[in-house]
């Protein structure tokens, strides 16, 4: 049964990749973006410190040490002597405590390795949400435009009108003051797209910017298909990799703190010469520390940390569950929101038409032409913000299933990670 779910996991992995609309910055420019970004470079410092500390914890604490005394002694009716004493010692690391120290130094490199790959992953979702508020301000800022050319237009006819005395000055009024706030519209928009592209570009300099945005694409189904995407994301979690691997990392050091209880012997060589040479001898040093309540408090300590941990990857765990749930969720309920945007939005636009035939044949008030053209302004802008928001959702579930914008899944850890789970 285990070895199917890997072959499914295997499978899964193998499938047809999800590819990004146009409008989306090439994966070479977003791979090279998030290796260079500070924080994935610090995780990246992390792995090299676990790995030193594997290095450590390989060759142990004890290191030689060589010490020695010279003397010269002045016994009364004998004369004087020199006398030289040399010892070389190291302590001794008893055996199974060097075991739990090389597994512990090496799920630490496993621990450091998936935080950092965890760090990329958070640095590839602050990435897509940037990059999401920077088309969708553009897109409101040219829906406010074609607004505010519109309203130009009729602002224009209606001013002539008024000056051919055809229209009262109320109208013009009405008119002017439309044309003000699409106008406050566009100020608003023009503002947010220059915040929106100078944080993106401050934060990921790496890939370079158009002087405009590209449109916000229409957002589409995952082709993996939603269920499959949502299993992905929990097992392809590097976050749940590291809590298990740290909780497994402390209690190895939960047991080699208690191995501890037994202290580590220290050994040496002793050579001496006295009474200027006519002693010499060679001998051998034992000396074991005494003393048991300081290590038995810190055995104490690691077995409560060990336990903490336990419960942390159980936290970790649910919290994955809950960010795949979720993100399927996002998913259907934002592209469904989308659709229903989309057809208020053409609906509103075919009235506001047809309003405007209907004002220019005569049959129609002005402030309902107004009324109903800044309905449609504000249904465009609704649509910009759910197809955003929809956009955004596919995206975060690829990103959080590691889809797009990760490293290259090692399938033989995926197949692992995912036994360890059936079980």
């Amino acid at each position: 049964m285990r070895l199917l779910i890997a072959i499914g996991v295997l499978f899964a992995a193998s499938a047809q990749a999800q590819s990004l609309p146009a409008g989306f910055p090439a994966d070479e420019q977003v791979s090279a973006a998030l290796n260079a970004y500070p924080g994935v470079a610090a995780a990246r410092a992390r792995v090299e410190e676990a790995l030193a500390d594997r290095d450590m914890l390989r060759a142990g604490p004890y290191e030689f040490i060589l010490s020695g005394s010279y003397v010269r002694r002045d016994v009364e009716r004998e004369g004087r002597f020199k006398e030289t004493d040399v010892m070389l010692s190291r302590g001794v690391r008893l055996p199974w405590k060097g075991s739990l120290d090389r597994k512990a130094g090496a799920l630490g490199v496993e621990v450091a390795e998936n935080m950092r790959e965890d760090t990329r992953h958070h640095a590839a979702l602050f990435l897509s949400q940037l990059w999401h508020d920077w088309l969708e301000a553009g897109d409101l800022l040219a829906s406010d435009q074609q607004a505010l050319e519109m309203q130009k237009t009729a602002t224009e006819a209606v001013r002539r009108r008024a000056g051919l005395k055809d229209a009262a000055q109320l109208d013009l009024d009405q008119a002017v003051a439309a044309q003000t706030l699409v106008e406050s519209q566009v100020a608003d928009s023009r503002a947010m797209l220059e915040k929106a592209r100078v944080t993106l570009a401050a934060t990921f300099p790496e890939i370079p910017l158009a002087a405009e945005p590209p449109r916000l694409p229409a957002p589409e189904m995952p082709v993996a298909g939603v269920e499959r995407l949502r299993d992905l994301v929990i097992a392809r979690s590097h976050e749940i990799r590291a809590a298990e691997n740290e909780a497994e990392r402390l209690s190895l050091v939960a047991r080699r703190t208690h191995a501890d209880r037994i202290p580590d012997p220290t050994v040496g060589i002793r050579t001496f010469r006295e009474r200027g040479g006519l002693e010499n001898g060679v001998g051998l040093q034992l000396s074991i520390p005494l003393g048991f309540s300081h290590r038995s408090a810190a055995a104490s300590k690691a077995s409560a940390q060990a336990s903490a941990a336990g419960f942390e990857r159980e936290v970790v765990k649910r919290e994955i569950q809950a960010t795949a749930d979720a993100d399927a969720a996002d998913v259907r309920t934002r592209i469904a929101s989308w659709n229903s945007a989309a057809q208020s939005a053409r609906s509103a636009a075919s009235a506001a038409q047809r309003t405007e035939r209907g004002h220019q044949l005569g049959a129609i008030d002005l402030a309902d032409v107004l009324f109903v053209q800044k309905q449609a302004n504000d249904a465009r802008r609704a649509e910009i913000g759910a197809r955003a928001a929809a956009s955004r959702a596919v995206l975060k579930l690829l990103i959080d299933s590691h889809e797009i914008w990760a490293e290259a899944h090692d399938e033989h850890d995926e197949a692992g990670h995912t036994d360890s789970l059936a079980r």
